[in-house]
């Protein structure tokens, strides 16, 4: 079993530009990725998938690995198949985690390698995490005030998912047997997935649906056209989980890291 653990990172973001490059309480979000990435345990490669220079050379020059990929593509699962198809040799698996996910503990992502290791055979993984009271509220607020907030995920009992959705499921009443202190019975999606190369390969060749076109979430696609996709249940371990997208964010991770430390032992 050889699994790739590929990073897409693109610098026209349109919303922040040049965002991989960006410095991120002293290092650049691409270097901490990538550093996350490398504290994975049972992945056997590391690659930053990226269309620019810029971010290669950067890359390099810390002792990753960049692979070059067409600037069309379209988005980041697109990035991380065209990388992984020019790997020799290519892998079976590949896990893609997002360029921006600056704050993703290590041991998250080894729960899905965890999986995918264990039954090989899955066609999709990805994660959730079990939203605690506060997380839940805040979600149905953003729901109501028409926001689309956080990403929740209904699976069955054997972990398969159901559904995703951008509003909140499922929905929680008060005199629900399922309702206690500890947290709601309500699960938000990480964007970490594995594929198996085949699925990834396949996965590509399908139109996007009337489903993932309502809510523009890719991983609809997967459902849509039967292909099974397992969830696996993730713990923080109180982290506050997060990623970077706009200016706001940047300033949003330094105080995270600044009052909750830094995710590895030894200092990036």
């Amino acid at each position: 079993m050889n699994i790739a653990l590929i990073i897409p990172s693109r610098y026209g973001s349109t919303r922040l530009k040049g965002k991989p490059l960006r410095l991120v309480s002293g290092k650049t979000l691409i270097y901490r990725v990538w550093s996350l990435a490398s504290a994975v345990k049972g992945v056997n490669s590391i690659h930053v998938a990226t269309d620019d220079r810029r971010i290669a050379d950067h890359v390099e020059g810390f002792g990753g690995l960049a692979t070059m990929t067409p600037e069309r593509c379209e988005n980041g699962t697109e990035r991380v198949f065209a990388a992984a198809k020019s790997l020799s040799p290519v892998p079976s698996h590949v896990l893609n985690l997002q360029g921006d996910a600056v704050l993703t503990p290590p041991w998250v992502l080894e729960r899905v390698v965890e999986e995918m290791v264990r039954q090989p055979d899955l066609e999709m993984v990805t994660a959730a995490v079990r939203m605690d009271w506060r997380s839940y509220q805040k979600a149905v607020e953003d729901m109501a005030s028409g926001e689309a907030g956080a990403t929740t995920v209904v699976f069955d009992r054997h972990g398969n998912a159901l559904y995703f959705t951008k509003g909140v499921i499922p929905f929680v009443r008060r005199d629900s047997p399922s309702f206690s202190t500890e947290g709601a019975p309500v699960y938000q999606h990480v964007g970490i997935y594995g594929y198996k190369f085949e699925t990834l390969t396949h996965y590509l060749t399908l139109k996007p649906g009337p489903l993932e076109r309502a809510e523009k979430l890719e991983q609809l696609r997967a459902l849509e056209n039967g292909i099974p996709l397992r969830v696996v249940e993730v713990d923080y371990r109180g982290r506050t989980n997060g990623s970077i997208d706009i200016e706001d964010d940047i300033c949003r991770a330094e105080n995270i890291i600044s009052s909750e430390g830094e995710l590895l032992d030894a200092e990036l």
